[in-house]
C-alpha cells in the first residue's frame, strides 16, 4: 500500500510557477511508476507527466511539454512536478498517483493504483 500526500498547489497569475510535491509513504519509490494528472470542472481526467523512478524515465503530456517538469528525490521518497509559464488553462486539481509495476507499464500509461486527494492550482489571467 503507497500513501500519497500532495502538497504546492496555489494560485498565481499566468506565466508564475509552482512546484507540487508528491510526499509517498509505505512503500519506497524506487521502482514505481508515479504519475501527475489533472482534473478541471466539467472536464475529463487528463494525464499530465509521469516518471518512472527505478530509472528516471519521463514522459509528458503534449500541453505541458517544455513547462512541466518531473523529477525524483528518492532520499526523501518525494517527485515533484516543476510548472513554469502557466496558463488559465492549467487551472484545475492536480493529483498524484503511483502504480507499481514495470518501466513498460509506465511507457504505456498503465492505471495506477493508489492516488493522493489533489491539490488546487489555480492561474488566473
Amino acid at each position: 500500500q503507497i500513501q500519497l500526500l500532495e502538497s504546492g498547489g496555489d494560485s498565481v497569475q499566468t506565466g508564475g510557477s509552482l512546484r507540487l510535491s508528491c510526499a509517498a509513504s509505505g512503500y519506497p519509490l524506487s521502482s514505481v511508476c508515479v504519475a501527475w494528472f489533472r482534473q478541471a470542472p466539467g472536464k475529463e481526467r487528463e494525464g499530465v507527466a509521469r516518471i518512472y523512478t527505478g530509472g528516471g524515465s519521463t514522459y509528458y503530456a503534449d500541453s505541458v511539454k517544455g513547462r512541466f517538469t518531473i523529477s525524483q528525490d528518492n532520499a526523501k521518497n518525494t517527485v515533484y512536478l516543476q510548472m513554469n509559464s502557466l496558463k488559465p488553462e492549467d487551472t484545475a486539481m492536480y493529483y498524484c498517483a503511483a502504480q507499481v509495476g514495470s518501466e513498460y507499464d509506465c511507457a504505456s500509461g498503465s492505471a495506477p493504483n493508489f492516488w493522493g486527494q489533489g491539490t488546487q492550482v489555480t492561474v488566473s489571467s
